[in-house]
């Protein structure tokens, strides 16, 4: 038995690098899944989520560095891993010339199952994710969100222990979105390993056990949900003056709230609190005393956009929220 399949581990990478050309798609990424959880992979385009995705489902090789799945080697153990998992990239790989039902025939026999095993194999799939009634259909009628769950039945069709989904909810509507968030945590619920990559901050913040921040080919941060938030501030009270020029006084009459200095924003003043409980009705007292009027006082609890800021110094903008593949990873 692996050192891996021991420790509880089902996904590791040691020192990825990967060059396309001139460009670092990997430059040295170190990441782990255990078994049974969400890894969520963060990052804006270009940043190397992809590349790795295909590194660890054997579909491109590394230059450098190792990686194992399900106790297997990436590359010295590649055909035997493929049988261990499954894969649901960015645009549903589907034939849509074809019925869901057909689609998922098709995988239950390239991995080698019995005509009738495939189809009851595809039947219990279809009922899962909600598509009994359009199994017969061909799949070019489906909605994007109806492809995107037959999408997902396909890599599961071989009860896989490891699940890859390639920001799997691009270009969904929030209620396919909500859907397929339901369907990621029943199949974790069975004991499912998945690596899911997101450009969505809500995404990973909802199904994430831990997260991988990824920038530029580089892993810049890693942890909980929480434990990335606390590394911006934690809880804050902030408070929105009325009037900018009592910033200063405002700021003096909050500091005795936290350890830590307040900090000044224009007209909004914000201290870090240990917890939230009164704090409010504290802060609305403090600034009472010191004569100074605001227009709204509230707490403020980080978000993973706010991580996202801190360690790279940029916002993940609306423009790179678009779920286009990483800029690098296709060579021209």
């Amino acid at each position: 038995m692996s050192e891996t399949e021991t420790s509880g581990t089902a996904i590791s990478a040691r020192g990825l690098v990967k060059s396309f050309g001139d460009v670092r798609a990997l430059d040295g990424v170190d990441f782990e899944a255990r078994r049974g959880t969400v890894l969520g992979v963060l990052g804006p385009n270009g940043a190397g989520k992809t590349t790795a995705v295909r590194v660890l489902t054997t579909l491109l090789k590394a230059d450098s560095g190792e990686a194992s799945v399900a106790g297997l080697d990436v590359v010295e153990d590649a055909p035997e891993l493929r049988s261990q998992i499954g894969l649901a990239g960015q645009y549903a790989a589907v034939d849509e010339n074809l019925t869901g039902i057909e689609n998922l025939v098709m995988v239950g026999r390239l991995y080698g199952m019995r005509r009738s095993d495939a189809r009851g194999r595809a039947d219990e799939l279809l009922e899962r994710f909600g598509l009994s009634d359009a199994g017969e259909r061909i799949v070019k009628t489906y909605s994007g969100g109806m492809r995107r769950r037959l999408d997902l039945a396909a890599a599961l069709v071989a009860k896989p222990p490891v699940v890859f989904l390639d920001e799997p909810t691009t270009g969904l509507d929030p209620r396919s979105r909500l859907d397929l968030w339901e369907t990621i945590e029943s199949l974790v619920a069975d004991g499912t390993t998945v690596l899911l990559t997101t450009q969505y901050l809500d995404e990973a913040d909802r199904l994430a056990d831990r997260i991988v921040v990824i920038d530029l080919g580089r892993v810049i941060a890693e942890g909980t949900s929480e434990e990335l938030k606390e590394r911006v501030g934690g809880i804050r009270v902030e408070v929105h003056l009325t009037d900018e020029s009592s910033a200063p006084a405002a700021a003096d009459a909050l500091a005795p709230m936290s350890t830590e200095e307040p900090a000044v924003d224009g007209d909004r003043v914000s201290v870090r609190v240990e917890s939230e409980t009164g704090r409010i009705m504290e802060a609305a007292r403090r600034l009472d005393g010191a004569g100074v009027d605001a227009d709204d006082v509230a707490i403020r609890r980080p978000t993973l956009d706010d991580v996202f800021l801190t360690l790279t110094g940029r916002e993940l903008s609306a423009e790179e929220s678009g779920g286009e593949a990483d800029r690098e990873e296709v060579p021209a």
